[in-house]
């Protein structure tokens, strides 16, 4: 991946964050809130997974795996809890 590469998918990455965001903090309902949170991580995962390929240290390929499993696991609870009416 070349470097003008990289950098306009951080760009537009970003620009992911911004509008996420927006809906995090606006979001009418709960799971509005839940569902950008989720977006949210996976957009992280994603900046990671591209630092790791524009630098070409694989390493950090898992870290972006964990979070992303672990922003979608945290999505699924919420939404159990949601479901419940909010009883553990």
């Amino acid at each position: 991946m070349t470097q003008v590469t990289a950098n306009v998918v951080m760009v537009l990455l970003g620009g992911a964050v911004v509008l996420t965001a927006y809906r995090l903090f606006r979001g009418p309902t709960f799971m509005d809130r839940v569902v950008a949170l989720d977006l949210l991580g996976t957009i992280v995962a994603g900046f990671i997974a591209v630092y790791a390929i524009a630098t070409d240290q694989s390493v950090y390929i898992r870290d972006a795996i964990v979070l992303a499993v672990v922003s979608f696991l945290g999505t699924v609870a919420f939404s159990y809890y949601a479901e419940r009416g909010g009883k553990p």
